[in-house]
């Protein structure tokens, strides 16, 4: 990359195992699939690779094990546009994979990771970042905690915002929640996160209530067909979603992380903020795939451009 990055995603790198099928199976039940595929993946990936299509200068610090063509991995994520010097490539390494199961009945998915080289990313890989320059440092819960929790408290220290999209939920994560400046779920793993702190079960707009009270600045529950839920300090917004035909959800969360911290990183309010990323969520759950299915910048500006 020609210019520093703004945005700085600590993340999985997969590769994706995609087995379409007309229907979720149930438990015990063999089912005749309809097509399968395989593809780059996994939640820092998918992010990262979400926010440099919109245009937004993004770095990618992750572990990639070179067996099993761990490397074609690494030059797919350059291809991109992603800065991948703080990517780890240990030789003797696997790297992670993802099974994941689409039906086409609804377009809901069933997935099961094997973290592979990503549960091993170390604090000492961690303290060797450099976050002089940034915005923003995003994080999932597919690497180990302690080393997103570290990346969090350097981030701090050096006037850097963090986002924590708490997926998949892990027990555990709760103990992140002082550190992030913007929390991302959806509305199973706000639900999760609540329980673990003794709450009981609520509507979106108290789970993120709650949820803030621990922490962070601002909560953002994604619901799916029902839009969006946002909680900051001057009060609920709620963003309906675009009318699309969903043909495949897998990948739609990391599109929406990514569009929302490339326009937050633009200086863009939270209301465009918002209205961005529901569109660029909206547009991928309409096509086949996951990063295939990311769209370009100009996409998302005709969309919000066009009637709801």
């Amino acid at each position: 990359m020609t210019a520093a990055a703004e945005i700085l995603v600590l993340g999985s790198v997969n590769r994706d195992l995609i087995v379409h099928a007309p229907r979720l199976p149930l438990p015990g039940e063999t089912l005749r699939g309809q097509r399968f595929g395989s593809c780059l993946g996994g939640k820092g990936a998918n992010q990262s690779v979400a926010a440099a299509r919109l245009g937004a200068r993004v770095a990618l610090a992750a572990r990639v094990g070179l067996l099993e063509n761990g490397a074609a991995m690494v030059e797919q994520l350059k291809g991109e546009g992603v800065d991948t010097r703080a990517v780890a490539q240990p030789a003797d390494e696997v790297p992670g994979v993802a099974l994941i199961v689409v039906g086409a009945e609804d377009a809901e998915n069933q997935i099961v990771t094997v973290a592979g080289s990503n549960g091993r990313l170390p604090l000492s890989q961690v303290e060797a970042l450099d976050v002089a320059g940034l915005r923003w440092l995003v994080a999932q819960q597919e690497l180990p905690l302690e080393s997103v929790s570290r990346a969090f408290e350097r981030a701090h220290a050096a006037g850097v915002k963090t986002l924590l999209n708490a997926a998949p939920y892990r027990p555990g994560c709760e103990s992140l929640l002082p550190l992030v400046d913007l929390l991302v779920v959806n509305a199973l793993e706000a639900q999760a996160l609540v329980t673990t702190l003794g709450g009981g079960v609520a509507e979106p707009e108290a789970l993120a209530q709650t949820l803030r009270a621990k922490g962070p600045s601002a909560v953002l529950v994604s619901l799916g067909a029902a839009g969006l839920c946002w909680v900051d300090a001057e009060g609920t917004r709620r963003v309906p979603a675009r009318a699309v035909k969903a043909v495949d959800t897998v990948g739609a969360g990391d599109t929406l992380v990514g569009a929302l911290v490339t326009a937050l990183a633009e200086g863009q309010s939270v209301d465009r903020a918002l209205a961005f990323a529901q569109a660029a969520a909206a547009l991928a759950v309409s096509r086949p795939g996951v990063q295939d299915a990311m769209p370009r910048r100009d996409e998302v500006e005709q969309l919000l451009a066009a009637p709801n």
